[in-house]
């Protein structure tokens, strides 16, 4: 007969509300994606439960016990749903088509997006505001009053909102008040004055890093944060919550304070702190997240933090069960998680081979890699190959530049001090800035993974393998057979893993053709095509993603770009451009619908930006570009598709070009009748090979090849009867969603590489 040793018990127990939160999670993500089964859900929990008081009563096990909690919350959380589904509907019904002065008050950060700005809203339903064109003005901020212009339809399945409003118009009725207004103020004065003047990247980064604010960060250093997996000390993370937790309960500690006045005083600069930063909902589950951290630290229990996350967890699924499809909410816990259950046993097994800080720095980061990388790989599937290394170097700097920021947006009232403190604030900041610059240029610095629920799965095996390969569990023979699979396990998938790289970085380059002059990337239901010649580089349009468009560039061995022409701004043809921050000299772009559209290409770091019409002409090496479409100040289509560049190119080495952008039949038409886009060689369908053209224009065109720019759509694209016109007019057909990446080149005997599925 076995016993547990003194204590195990009590571990035991805090893990168990662990399982009930999971329960939890589980019932509130089904129900959300899926409301129409709420109520049966709530039905067959609340059967589950009198089952399980029945089996509990009968023999007094604790595990029935936990088994009732579970499944009462389950049943909870699938009423809530049940219960708040009907209305949702009706609100949603009601907001759809066209939106005129609907009055919302403001409940999150206005935040840049592709082309404009968004933030949620509440009023007569909680909403999702997209503003193209938009830009944040003086009094829209959290808690302002705003009226919205534009259309709205439903939001999809799990998402908090009830809808999206996509604004044409957003009219402040009334900035906000109180104690948001002098937050606001001092957000806005510490961008606008305090950190003006100091030398970049670090002075953009440091409101990030001090008060969650990123609108300075550039797009370049934005890109680089993200590929060194540092682009959450920009967030305001739980550790930012319990780094000015833990500084008020230093000093109060310092001033002799019994534990109480501590725990009370950590508490009010953390409710302080929450304002300061925007009490949006990611803001408040992240001081959650902190408390918890904290009880356990303060208590110096580990299991205690433990309990009180699954608490924390289940208590926020109760009350608002759409945080269940929230990645935001699911990072934040699983950080949580890793760092009280993970990180202390990954640091005794590493401390058997370095000394223990050492061990305990790299522990802390890789125990939260481990558990956030299966989340991330969801929603942008790549891996961070440096992300733990990147994490050590920077993690110090992170909390000086933290505190003394926030220092000095607090010391606003004094100039000469929050000058001072800003100043110094800068140096961790930099530091921070120059580690992810190196790290995002180091090879394979993202390295592609597998999307959606089998990437995840993969991710989270191999995690697992990882850590049962440098845990210690124990002398048994089954914890040494645990280690054992563990390490065969790491050691098969780091070796496929090595391969995959190998291939990525070596092996495909070295069988890509070098001597083409144009290239079709693969970027998806979207247009990026490069033009080379004499090593001089033109790009048209991004695609709709930048880690698809760096990994075109990087497999071509394209590190600068002279120019960039980006035909119009919807974002198949402009997301990726985050993408050329930092490598691009020129840029010319299609006409917007505002300032801002533009004005968003302007941190990208091109020495000129500008608008491009018929007429404009220049060089890459000996090819000759000229833009042919629209013609300057033309108001026949508004902008978009129809007022797209267009751009005939040819000489030197590149065959003459035309690239249509995404004109209708009705554009096309205008620019045949005036003569242009007649006799070459490679033509770039227009839309994606949407039925919508023009057969006289291909005709005349005599194109001996086609590309078209598509990937997996809704759109039906590219139609049936364009291909049919494209082969009728004699052209080849090249389509990036069959043939991956199109390699074309000349001059002389036209050539097509295709890279093939």
């Amino acid at each position: 007969m076995t016993t547990d040793p003194p204590g195990a018990e009590r571990p035991r127990r805090d893990l168990r509300m662990l399982a009930v939160a999971g329960v939890a999670w589980a019932a509130a993500l089904v129900c959300v994606v899926a409301p129409g089964g709420a109520a049966w859900i709530a039905g067959a929990c609340a059967v589950a439960a009198v089952g399980a008081v029945v089996i509990a009563r009968a023999r007094s096990s604790p595990v029935w016990a936990v088994a009732v909690v579970a499944c009462a919350v389950g049943a909870c959380v699938a009423g809530h749903v049940a219960v708040a589904e009907p209305g949702r509907r009706a609100q949603a019904a009601d907001l759809e088509g066209s939106v005129n002065g609907l009055v919302v008050t403001v409940t999150s950060k206005v935040e840049p997006s592709a082309g404009g700005v968004r933030f949620t809203a509440d009023g007569p339903a909680p909403v999702s505001v997209m503003w193209p064109g938009g830009a944040a003005q003086g009094g829209l901020d959290l808690g302002a009053r705003v009226a919205l212009t534009g259309e709205a339809w439903r939001a999809d399945p799990g998402e908090a909102a009830v809808a999206v409003v996509r604004a044409s118009a957003v009219e402040v009725r009334a900035p906000p008040g109180g104690i948001l207004a002098a937050a606001s103020a001092l957000r806005h004065g510490f961008v606008a004055d305090v950190v003006r003047g100091l030398p970049e990247p670090g002075a953009g980064l440091l409101p990030g890093l001090s008060v969650g604010d990123t609108s300075g960060v550039s797009a370049e250093l934005d890109a680089d944060m993200i590929a060194s997996s540092l682009s959450h000390l920009t967030a305001v993370s739980g550790a930012n919550c319990a780094l000015v937790v833990g500084i008020a309960y230093a000093a109060c500690a310092l001033c002799g304070a019994r534990r109480g006045v501590r725990v009370a005083a950590g508490a009010v600069a953390l409710a302080g702190f929450v304002v300061l930063v925007t009490p949006e909902a990611s803001v408040i589950r992240a001081a959650a997240m902190a408390g918890v951290a904290m009880i356990a630290l303060l208590t110096g229990r580990q299991g205690a933090g433990v309990a009180v996350l699954g608490v924390a967890v289940t208590i926020l699924l109760l009350s608002d069960p759409w945080l269940a499809a929230s990645f935001g909410f699911a990072l934040s816990a699983a950080a949580t998680a890793a760092l009280l259950l993970l990180a202390g046993p990954l640091a005794d097994g590493l401390a058997r081979v370095m000394p223990r800080p050492l061990a305990l720095a790299i522990a802390v980061p890789l125990a939260a890699q481990l558990a956030c990388g299966p989340i991330i790989v969801l929603f942008a599937p790549e891996v961070a190959l440096y992300g733990v290394v990147a994490n050590m170097i920077a993690g110090p700097a992170a909390p000086a530049a933290t505190v003394l920021g926030l220092a000095a947006c607090l010391a606003q009232p004094i100039p000469v001090l929050a000058d001072g403190l800003a100043a110094l604030a800068w140096i961790p900041s930099a530091w921070v800035a120059q580690t992810a610059h190196t790290f995002a240029a180091l090879p394979a610095a993202r390295l592609t993974w597998q999307a959606g629920f089998w990437g995840a799965l993969a991710l989270a095996v191999l995690g697992a393998a990882a850590a049962a390969a440098l845990v210690r569990t124990g002398r048994t023979r089954w914890a040494r057979a645990s280690r054992g699979a563990g390490r065969l396990l790491l050691v098969a998938i780091l070796g496929t893993g090595a391969g995959a790289i190998a291939v990525q970085t070596v092996v495909e380059p070295l069988t890509t053709p070098r001597d083409w002059s144009i290239a079709l990337c693969d970027v998806g239901q979207g247009d990026a095509i490069l033009l080379r010649d004499a090593g001089a580089v033109a790009l048209v349009d991004t695609g709709p993603d930048p880690r698809a468009l760096s990994a075109c560039l990087d497999r071509l061995g394209v590190d600068r770009v002279d120019i960039a022409f980006i035909t119009h701004f919807d974002s198949d043809h402009v997301g990726g451009a985050v993408a050329l921050a930092g490598r691009v000299d020129r840029i010319l772009h299609g006409p917007a619908e505002s300032p801002a559209e533009a004005a968003r290409l302007s941190g990208l770091g091109a020495r000129s930006v500008g608008e491009g019409s018929a007429g404009l002409a220049g060089r890459i090496g000996g090819a000759e570009w000229r833009i042919l479409w629209p013609r300057d100040g033309t108001r026949a289509f508004a902008p978009g598709n129809d007022t797209s560049l267009v751009l005939d190119i040819g000489g030197g080495s590149v065959p003459r070009t035309l690239l249509l952008g995404d004109l209708s039949e009705q554009a096309q038409r205008l620019l045949a009748a005036a003569g242009e886009g007649g006799d070459v060689e490679v033509v770039k369908v227009s839309h994606h090979g949407s039925r919508d053209q023009l057969p006289a224009l291909y005709a005349a065109a005599r194109a001996e090849l086609a590309l078209v720019g598509v990937g997996e759509n809704d759109y039906g694209h590219p139609h049936p009867d364009t291909l049919a016109l494209l082969r009728a007019s004699g052209a080849a057909i090249a389509r990036t969603d069959t043939d991956g990446l199109v390699l074309a080149g000349g001059p002389g005997a036209l050539w097509v590489w295709r890279d093939g599925r």
